[in-house]
């Protein structure tokens, strides 16, 4: 299975948390237009004597939607620099959808491409190597996905179109390739009793979501995934990879009656039926700390709260907040008390994953495992610090500005681009997000921004697992321009 650029699925501004594989929020980090003649200017780079302290310029998008007959919904951009198209394809079919067998969403999802009547898997995949196309798929919490990047030239485009169409469509399943397949999840899980971050993260996500269908992981659990059968998976594609339940994103050098042809065959040959319904809210967790006895010599620290949902009205303002708090890298507030002035860490960073329903709010890091106890008061009195007295000026006006220099790769390339569509589709969001997102975080205030962080998060709603060995503590170093002690030069796992 492939999830070639599903990172392109995270909006500007926020941190995706790479615990989540869910789209995102995957993220967090977390999300139009001129035709495409006016095109040709922008995609050319700027010199720095044009930029003058500018911003870059932004690439607009000339964004076009339609429903196919099927139900199927569409987002497409005419883009003729390059001979060449992307498309994806996003159901809701993610592991939200799994039900009472945890990991069914992914198995189907990778074993779409293991088979069609006529051809195994090594076939399909000469055959789409012998196109010039790349046929791509993947499986989160929110969401399932296939892609296809394929020459624009007629005879390469059908003919990828058709094998992409029984791919998706008429997947059969083989048995050999479920035995591989599972076999090679089982021996993930088998990795994972080695991975104190992994094991962390689970029971993160137990802890946060309870009986919520965002609690279980995406590969499932050991005792789930050797049971999941051959009807299972072809009944869950039949319901979850409906035309009704699609999101078709296509950019590229097509017409629009080219794409209209193209997403109307590729609507048709997928089962036909509704949207699944979307799934509930969870409700709050309660708070405190977990421990996992795990022998190492750092300690992984987790910490989290429920977030916001993708369609939430602050998600600019919290991009920013968290771009300042612990998503920015070096200069953050987290970085520069852990890091910087303490050495107690190699990186530590914070990030909204925002999603169908509430996505995490979630800080992570390791740190030496005698040193703990200290890091963890630390991070929480940063954060809370954070929370009472919100950015300054300086801080706010950097991270815009970092945002405006930044902003233009998020529409840098066909493939960027066919990314935002898919999440701009999956999620609903308007066809001017882009250029309505970027204006909404110039026009911030610091009032705002910390308004808008208090609302969503507090100090004492603070889920909390830790992973590593049980050890004396030592005190914190007190902070200082040179650390006595650098932070430890690789993480663990």
């Amino acid at each position: 299975m492939s999830d070639r650029n599903s990172s392109r699925l995270i909006f500007p501004g926020l941190i995706a948390v790479t615990l989540m594989a869910a789209s995102a929020v995957y993220f967090l980090r977390p999300s139009e237009s001129v035709a495409s003649p006016a095109l040709d200017k922008a995609n050319k780079l700027q010199s720095l004597a044009e930029l003058d302290g500018k911003a870059p310029t932004n690439r607009k998008l000339d964004v076009q939607t339609w429903t196919t007959a099927e139900g199927a919904k569409v987002l497409f951009v005419e883009a003729h620099e390059l001979p060449m198209f992307d498309m994806r394809i996003l159901f809701a079919a993610g592991s939200s959808q799994d039900g009472d067998v945890p990991g069914l969403a992914l198995m189907t999802n990778a074993m779409l491409n293991e088979g069609v009547p006529g051809k195994d898997v090594s076939q399909i995949a000469r055959d789409f190597e012998g196109l010039g196309a790349d046929f791509g798929n993947g499986a989160y919490r929110d969401m399932a996905l296939v892609s296809l990047r394929s020459l624009s030239a007629g005879d390469k485009r059908d003919a990828a179109l058709k094998l992409f169409d029984e791919v998706i469509g008429k997947p059969t399943f083989p048995a050999d390739s479920l035995a591989r397949i599972k076999n090679q999840i089982l021996a993930g899980f088998e990795y994972q009793k080695q991975n104190p971050g992994k094991l962390a993260s689970l029971e993160l996500f137990k802890r946060l979501y309870g009986d919520h269908p965002y609690a279980h992981p995406s590969e499932g659990t050991p005792e789930s995934v050797p049971k999941i059968s051959l009807a299972q998976m072809q009944a869950f594609h039949a319901k979850a990879y409906a035309a009704g339940n699609a999101v078709i994103a296509v950019v590229g050098d097509l017409s629009r009656a080219e794409a209209e042809a193209m997403t109307a065959k590729v609507s048709a040959s997928l089962p036909k039926g509704p949207a699944l319904a979307k799934i509930a809210q969870p409700t709050e967790p309660k708070a405190g700390l977990s421990h996992i006895e795990f022998p190492s010599k750092q300690t992984h620290l987790l910490f989290a709260q429920l977030g916001i949902d993708r369609a939430d009205p602050d998600y600019a303002a919290l991009s920013l907040g968290n771009q300042i708090l612990g998503g920015g890298g070096f200069g953050t507030r987290l970085m520069s008390e852990v890091r910087e002035k303490r050495g107690l860490t190699y990186g530590v960073y914070s990030g909204f994953s925002p999603m169908q329903v509430r996505g995490p709010f979630m800080v992570q890091l390791q740190t030496r495992a005698e040193m703990s106890g200290g890091t963890l008061r630390l991070v929480e009195d940063v954060v809370a610090d954070y929370l009472k007295t919100g950015p300054t000026q300086k801080e706010l006006d950097d991270a815009k500005r970092e945002l405006a220099g930044s902003f233009p790769l998020s529409t840098a390339s066909n493939a960027d681009i066919v990314g935002q569509l898919g999440a701009m589709g999956f999620y609903n969001l308007p066809l001017t997000y882009l250029e309505d997102f970027m204006k909404q975080s110039q026009a911030l205030t610091v009032e705002q921004v910390k308004a808008a962080l208090n609302k969503h998060l507090s100090a004492d709603k603070m889920v909390i697992v830790t992973a590593g060995p049980t050890t004396a503590q030592k005190p914190l170093p007190p902070p200082t321009d040179k650390p006595a002690e650098q932070p430890l030069g690789v993480p663990e796992h």
